[in-house]
C-alpha cells in the first residue's frame, strides 16, 4: 500500500511544502483538492524537483443528483481533467451533493448514474478514476445525499466502467454504519482509494476507537495497492504524529 497526506496537514504551508514533507517521510503522494488556487506550471515544475506529486484532488463541482446542473459538472470536470494531466494526478475525486428535498430518492440516484456513465468516457480518455465518495450526515454533512457504502456501490455497479470507482473513507463509515473492515474489504474491487482518521474527533490514527492495524492489515490482505489517504486533524505535531504512525501502526502491517 502506499501512503498520502492532506493539504492542510501543516497548516499555514504552501503545496510545496507539503510535498517536500511527503518526500522526507517516505510517503508517496499529496491530496491537494481546490487545484484551481494553484498556478499549475510552477506546481508541475515543484513536483519534479521534490520528486514527490499530487496524486489526488477534487471536480470543480459536486452535485451528482441535480439534473439541472449536470452541464456544470461536466464542465468543470473536464476543467479538472485538463489540470490533473499538467500535474500527472490520476485520481479525482467526488461528492454527490445534498438530498433534493421532494424529488424521489430513486429517481436522484437515476441522475447520478446517468452523469456518472457521461463522466466514464472523459475519464477513461485521460487516464484518470473518478472516485465517488460518501461521507457521513449524523456529525459532519448532514443532508449529504450518499451515504452508506452499500448504496454507493450499487451505484458504481450500474454505472460499471473501471474509471468510476469509490473512495472509502473509513472515518465517515465508521460514523454512518460501522462494519468497517467487512465493508471496507468486501466492497474492495469497487474501492480506488482510502481515506483514514480516527473516531470521534476525525484525527490522527490511534486517537479513537478505531483499531488501525487490524483495519489496515485486513484492506492490505485483499491485496489492495493503491493509496491510503491520511485525511485527518492532529492532536500533536504533526512530524510527532507521522513518525508515530508509521512506528506503531505501518511498521507492524503483516
Amino acid at each position: 500500500m502506499k501512503y498520502s497526506i492532506c493539504i492542510g496537514a501543516y497548516k499555514g504551508h504552501d503545496v510545496s511544502y507539503h510535498l517536500e514533507k511527503v518526500k522526507e517521510h517516505g510517503f508517496h503522494g499529496l491530496e491537494y483538492y481546490a487545484w484551481w488556487n494553484l498556478d499549475l506550471e510552477l506546481v508541475s515544475k515543484e513536483q519534479e524537483r521534490i520528486g514527490a506529486g499530487i496524486i489526488a484532488t477534487c471536480t470543480r463541482e459536486f452535485n451528482l443528483v441535480d439534473e439541472a446542473k449536470r452541464e456544470a459538472y461536466m464542465t468543470g470536470l473536464a476543467e479538472t481533467l485538463e489540470a490533473c494531466r499538467k500535474l500527472g494526478t490520476k485520481s479525482v475525486i467526488t461528492q454527490t451533493g445534498a438530498v433534493i428535498p421532494g424529488l424521489a430518492r430513486e429517481e436522484q440516484i437515476r441522475v447520478m448514474v446517468e452523469t456518472l456513465k457521461r463522466c466514464a468516457p472523459l475519464c477513461e480518455q485521460a487516464g484518470v478514476v473518478l472516485e465517488v465518495e460518501p461521507l457521513n450526515g449524523l456529525v459532519d454533512h448532514a443532508g449529504h445525499f450518499l451515504q452508506s457504502s452499500e448504496e454507493a456501490v450499487r451505484i458504481i455497479d450500474e454505472v460499471d466502467s473501471p474509471h468510476v470507482r469509490l473512495v472509502f473513507d473509513v472515518y465517515h463509515q465508521q460514523v454512518t454504519e460501522g462494519n468497517v473492515i467487512r465493508n471496507a474489504t468486501g466492497y474492495r474491487d469497487r474501492i480506488n482509494h482510502y481515506h483514514i482518521a480516527d473516531n470521534p474527533g476525525r484525527k490522527q490514527p490511534g486517537t479513537g476507537e478505531l483499531n488501525y492495524l487490524n483495519i489496515l492489515n485486513a484492506i492490505k490482505q485483499t491485496g489492495f495497492d493503491g493509496y491510503v489517504g491520511l485525511e485527518c486533524g492532529y492532536t500533536i505535531d504533526t512530524d510527532s504524529a507521522l513518525e508515530q504512525f508509521k512506528a506503531e501502526i505501518v511498521s507492524k502491517l503483516a
